[in-house]
């Protein structure tokens, strides 16, 4: 297949639009609790999915580990205790991507506790 002469990025096929862009997603996360790393390890799973969105972070309060995707805040570690599985967030970045209607992620897995 040979594109026209001076073209030079692959665009999705008419009328589709890649996965994930104009979704905007902010992690809120407690640096001092060491939640950096879950951050990082998160943002990565949803950039390797979804490689057009746009995620950033903000340094939260002591505990928190909060997730809002274009504004609407669909996890809270400070409600759940725990942290977000990556399925469930990139379920809900599915559904905000297709402009379905968000619901709150309530199924988190436990943080690690050191003894």
């Amino acid at each position: 297949m040979s594109g026209e002469p001076g073209q030079l990025s692959v665009a999705p096929p008419p009328g589709e639009v890649e996965p994930g862009s104009g979704v905007r997603i902010v992690v809120e996360y407690c640096e001092p609790c060491g939640f950096e790393a879950t951050y990082l390890e998160l943002a990565s799973a949803v950039k390797e999915q979804y490689p057009g969105i746009e995620i950033e972070s903000r340094l939260g309060g002591t505990g928190a580990f909060e997730i809002e995707i274009n504004g609407q805040l669909v996890f809270s570690k400070l409600e759940n205790g725990g942290f977000p599985y990556e399925k469930d967030l990139i379920e809900a970045i599915r559904k905000a991507s297709n402009g379905e209607p968000l619901e709150k992620i309530t199924n988190s897995r436990p943080p690690c506790v050191i003894l």
